[in-house]
């Protein structure tokens, strides 16, 4: 690594705002006289978008497009993602990029989101889980990643401007915990912040986030760049943390962080630190040399194929799956034959092949005929003729295999759903088919959750299969013919309806802004908290064989917080099937001061089973599972008192319970202040005995008062439980003649006794 410091020492002060602004769309700016190269980035996340190095919209070249994250979520599978990253690099290399543009770690704040398909999960534990290997896999081999899109960044809908009202608490539990876990354990090369406000600041220079948060408690020693276009002052961004300005050239801008240090309104210390951090990540990629060799087009082709497999879910499965003994099947659906395996926008690749689901199936039909009929057309029109040919041969065959994908139209970066039904048509075409035909298997390609509650019925069988990558065509059919086992499980939740959903009542927001009403509930942490029906849970999926839990057990029935535990569970294959079962573990807090969901997602585990193979999974816990973040402490807690230990195969399908102690080890200063309540003061761990005191001194001395509160003496009413919710001083107030000093002085005495302890 070349010596920095000395290397800033050399530039002037034009080439260190220079370097801090993109040189083109996708280049870092270079300094040839210093042998400064330029970094070269490219669009991800799940493929390379590489296109020339001035250009944005223009075609790009042909490179894997493997399967989006809502599908590669569903897999469970660190090491699989670990290994998608390694893959990745081989094309990077191949494309001589030095930075790929992703993982996209944003929860999945309500299913309406158009960008839903780019993300992992509603659950920021198993999106952390997901990016933090997915880094780690892509940067061993020296590619860097570009975590995004921090933070908040949950909509389409105004994603330039929108201000996200978050509170601290639902910001830290739920919308930062997967960056958290990234930055910590991957540690990516670049973040890259967000379009929108956060609490009313521009991501681009939301000191907090970038600066006191992001670099300072976590760690993060890499850049901070924008999204394409994210910056609104260049010299207020460089103050809030933004150490790249992408894309370029902008030499106005440049011009202005120079006029800004000759005039002293910007710290030349400030700029050298962004130059540093580019200069850090611009070195670290000439370390690894890259070669235009290529890459195995028909390996990575195989590997997609193995993901997309690994990441496709059985929702319904009435016996007819897997396909066996068929004479004639009847494939409907335009996207059996023309497929829909990406989302538009940023991350749409030019793939190398693509698997043509209809080709697949009739590859492994044996002797079967197989029919086809369009379904539906691209566009949203109604074609009752397509749907009448579509019933005709479905009646005709021992099965049909609907194949329904939601149209870019309705489903893109760039815009949000408007429902989460599928189009008209395709309601009305899978209605008619499985009326004719009841041996029906609807297979979905989507990037997030829909409605089914208007046909699922009637379905005998329904694969969702996802934004699947170019080779999806091969994993869906390996799927119905029973070659591959399905094993991937719901990464979010599907509810019934859209009115059903966390955020329905505060999205996408209005007059500028949208309010995380929902706080820490969103996903299967407000429909289990509310009792709310679901259509599928997280974490749900179907395989075909089964799987028996047993004997989930920990170390210790006692811990302190800061030791962790290790749950451990017997699982065995039951079935006549080889298959792989996710474990999950999920925590629950019995009882406790602050609000929490009724459970959370806290380890989980994958593990592939022989028929009536038996396998000891063991997941640890660490402090983080049992904390909830404390907005007045400004720091993660554990109460001490008892936990559930909840093991299962989905978040509704418990398994096995273990019950657990904990005992917090942390030493807190009190909260106390004059506006503190009766009940307060004495839940206040430093109070409560200072308060005791007190409170025998004043019962022996205005007894009649204190008594006449218990009795409720002539208000009909407990006077003595309201005032338990009553500040001190304000209670003092009702009895300031009785009392031996003002009620200020006696609150101020209580307060500088329990905050000297």
């Amino acid at each position: 690594m070349e010596d920095l410091n000395t290397l800033i020492s050399q530039l002037t002060l034009e080439e260190k705002a220079t370097l801090c602004i993109g040189a083109t769309p996708w280049l870092t700016a270079a300094v040839e006289r210093l042998g400064i190269p330029a970094l070269i980035m490219s669009d991800g996340p799940h493929g390379l978008r590489r296109v020339s190095d001035e250009g944005m919209n223009e075609a790009s070249k042909p490179a894997t497009c493997f399967p989006t994250a809502s599908c590669t979520a569903s897999s469970w599978d660190v090491d699989l993602i670990r290994q998608l990253g390694d893959v990745l690099a081989d094309e990077c290399f191949a494309l001589n990029v030095n930075v790929l543009l992703g993982p996209g770690a944003n929860m999945k704040r309500s299913p309406l989101c158009g960008r839903n398909f780019e993300y992992f999960s509603e659950d920021p534990f198993l999106a952390g889980e997901m990016a933090a290997n997915y880094i780690v896999g892509l940067q061993n081999r020296g590619i860097g990643a570009s975590l995004k899109h921090f933070a908040a960044n949950n909509q389409e809908f105004q994603r330039f401007s929108i201000d996200a009202v978050v509170d601290e608490r639902a910001l830290r539990e739920i919308y930062l915990p997967a960056f958290e876990k990234a930055v910590k354990v991957g540690k990516p090369w670049t973040v890259m912040h967000s379009y929108n406000k956060l609490n009313g600041q521009v991501m681009s220079e939301n000191a907090y986030l970038l600066k006191d948060i992001l670099k300072g408690e976590w760690g993060f020693e890499g850049l901070v760049e924008s999204d394409w276009g994210a910056v609104r002052d260049r010299v207020k961004s460089l103050v809030g943390g933004t150490d790249l300005e992408m894309p370029g050239p902008k030499p106005a801008r440049a011009q202005a962080v120079v006029d800004a240090v000759q005039a002293g309104e910007l710290d030349e210390a400030i700029l050298d630190e962004a130059v540093r951090r580019v200069l850090r990540v611009v070195f670290m990629a000439r370390q690894t040399s890259k070669t235009a060799a290529g890459f195995d087009v028909d390996a990575h082709h195989a590997f997609a194929a193995r993901l997309a497999a690994e990441g496709m879910v059985l929702l319904k499965n009435d016996g007819i799956l897997p396909l066996e003994g068929q004479n004639k099947l009847a494939v409907i659906g335009r996207s059996a034959l023309r497929p829909h395996f990406q989302g538009g926008g940023s991350s749409h690749i030019n793939p190398t092949k693509v698997s043509v689901p209809l080709d697949e199936i009739k590859a492994r039909a044996g002797g079967a005929e197989v029919l086809f009929a369009e379904g539906y057309p691209e566009d949203d029109s109604a074609r009752q003729d397509l749907i009448d040919e579509a019933v005709v041969l479905a009646a005709r065959a021992d099965c049909a295999l609907l194949f329904i994908a939601l149209p870019t139209w309705k489903e893109s970066e760039g815009y949000d759903r408007k429902d989460l039904d599928l189009t008209a048509q395709q309601i009305a075409l899978i209605k008619a088919v499985t009326a004719a035909q009841p041996r029906s298997v609807v297979v979905l390609n989507n990037g997030s959750a829909v409605v089914m509650r208007d046909w699922i019925d009637g379905a005998a069988a329904v694969l969702e299969c996802w934004m699947m990558g170019q080779a999806g065509g091969i994993a869906i059919a390996d799927i119905l013919f029973g070659k591959v086992n399905p094993s991937g499980k719901l990464a979010e939740t599907f509810p019934r309806r859209l009115e059903d959903t966390p955020a329905f009542l505060n999205w996408p927001g209005e007059l500028g802004s949208v309010r995380y009403g929902e706080g820490l509930y969103i996903g299967y942490r407000w429909y289990d908290s509310r009792d709310i029906p679901v259509q599928f849970p997280f974490g749900y999926g179907l395989s075909y064989t089964s799987f028996a839990y047993a004997n989930a057990r920990v170390p210790k029935e006692a811990i302190t917080d800061v030791e962790g535990t290790v749950v451990s569970v017997d699982i065995t294959n039951t079935g006549k099937r080889a298959g792989k079962e996710v474990v999950q573990v999920y925590v629950r807090d019995v009882e406790s001061k602050l609000a929490r969901p009724a459970k959370e997602l806290k380890g989980f585990a994958k593990v592939d089973l022989l028929p009536g193979e038996t396998k000891t999974v063991s997941i640890p816990l660490d402090f983080r599972a049992f904390a909830f973040y404390h907005p007045k402490h400004k720091q993660w807690l554990v109460e001490s008192g008892d936990f559930e230990i909840l093991v299962g195969a989905s978040s509704q399908d418990i398994r096995q319970v273990v019950a657990l102690s904990v005992e917090s080890t942390a030493e807190l200063p009190s909260l106390l202040d004059r506006e503190s309540t009766i009940r307060e003061w004495m839940e206040d761990p430093r109070g409560s005995d200072v308060f005791a005191e007190f409170f025998a001194q004043m019962m022996e001395k205005t007894a009649a008062v204190f008594g006449g509160m218990e009795e409720g003496e002539g208000m009909g009413m407990n006077t003595m439980d309201m005032f338990m919710d009553t500040p001190v001083l304000s209670v003092l107030n009702f009895m300031d003649a009785l009392l031996p000093a003002s009620p200020d002085e006696i609150v101020d005495g209580l307060l500088a006794k329990a905050h000297s302890l």
